[in-house]
């Protein structure tokens, strides 16, 4: 692709040779000829000097570090992102209908869409235009797939569940198993039937091997373009909000409310039944116990240490308790030598 058609594309500035080639993106250390790189963070300028790619995209007030081609954007990274999608060559799911895919009675198909071997489409079940199912991807009865969506192989979507448009779900996910509900009935468990749905929106993204359970009563619900990274569990009724970001290995317990724009870091674990406001940023690890209703940074958890030192943190914070009490004693007691030096000093 030329790079000026990449800059028409981008919108960006163009400094140079328009009619350079460009293949491939890479990074600035092992950029070479026919590549395009970035730079986002001045730490790294020292290497647009040596840098071998054949172009480059920066701010504005990089260029005069620059030598070579430039793209001048206010934001290089979502210029990268974007010429990274333009060149992009991963290969397409499937292609056609493979003869070993089944799509039952009563299962409606768009236009242009593709099933790899041994795909299950189920009764009621319809899928939209250029939708491509990768090998063992089962859609259960009356589950709604939006246009231009991708599963990979071994996607699994429950009965009724729905998802939007141009959406990409990655292998071994499950959409709208049953939700986590029992009744205990004198020491034996009664299991509630989970009615509701999974309804996902458009420009959604889930990892590999993402549980997200279906609603018990309710739809458990994931709002446009929100991105889900691999093995996070999301419980029944869960509401994920619109542009929200979950990072790998999360785990939401039911009926959590997360809102618009929040960022969850990795491993996080909520509690259920609470709710945390748009804009929301959780680090990695942190376990969410209480509603938060003012948007910042949350954190949680002890940073890694050496044996030794952490196993006297820890023995510093089994006593805790014991030390408060004793931190109130001698705030008592200095508080009461003060009110008998001030006494003495008045008489």
């Amino acid at each position: 692709m030329l790079l000026k058609d990449i800059a028409s594309k981008l919108d960006a500035k163009l400094y140079g040779d328009g009619e350079v080639e460009i293949k491939a993106v890479a990074n600035l250390k092992t950029a070479c000829e026919g590549e395009i790189s970035f730079l986002t963070d001045p730490k790294y300028r020292h290497l647009l000097v040596n840098s071998k790619a054949s172009a480059v995209i920066v701010k504005e007030n990089d260029l005069e570090h620059c030598k070579g081609n430039v793209l001048v954007m206010n934001d290089p990274y979502v210029g990268f992102a974007k010429v990274a999608q333009l060149l992009d060559t991963t290969p397409r799911i499937c292609s056609n209908i493979h003869p070993t895919a089944i799509v039952e009675e009563g299962a409606i198909l768009g236009e242009n869409v593709s099933l790899a071997p041994h795909v299950y489409v189920q009764k009621g079940a319809v899928i939209g235009d250029n939708v491509q199912l990768g090998a063992n991807v089962v859609i259960g009865p009356n589950a709604k797939i939006g246009n231009n969506t991708k599963l990979y192989p071994n996607v699994s979507v429950y009965h009724d569940c729905v998802i939007g448009d141009d959406c990409l779900i990655q292998s071994g996910t499950v959409i709208g198993g049953d939700g986590f509900g029992y009744a205990n009935e004198r020491g034996i468990w009664v299991k509630i039937p989970q009615t509701g749905r999974v309804v996902i929106g458009s420009h959604v993204e889930i990892g590999a091997c993402t549980c997200i359970d279906r609603g018990a009563l309710d739809d458990t619900v994931i709002e446009d373009n929100v991105i889900i990274d691999n093995l996070c569990q999301i419980a029944h009724n869960v509401h994920i909000g619109f542009g929200t970001a979950v990072a790998g290995g999360t785990t939401f317990a039911g009926s959590v409310t997360i809102g618009k724009y929040c960022i969850i870091g990795g491993t996080s674990v909520f509690n259920g039944h609470i709710s945390i406001c748009d804009g929301t940023t959780i680090s990695g690890m942190c376990m969410v116990m209480r509603s938060i209703d003012k948007p910042g940074i949350y954190s949680s958890g002890i940073p890694a240490q050496t044996n030794k030192e952490w196993r006297l943190t820890a023995a510093r914070t089994l006593h805790i308790n014991e030390m408060y009490h004793k931190l109130i004693d001698l705030e008592e007691q200095v508080a009461s030598l003060q009110k008998k030096t001030e006494q003495n000093n008045k008489e």
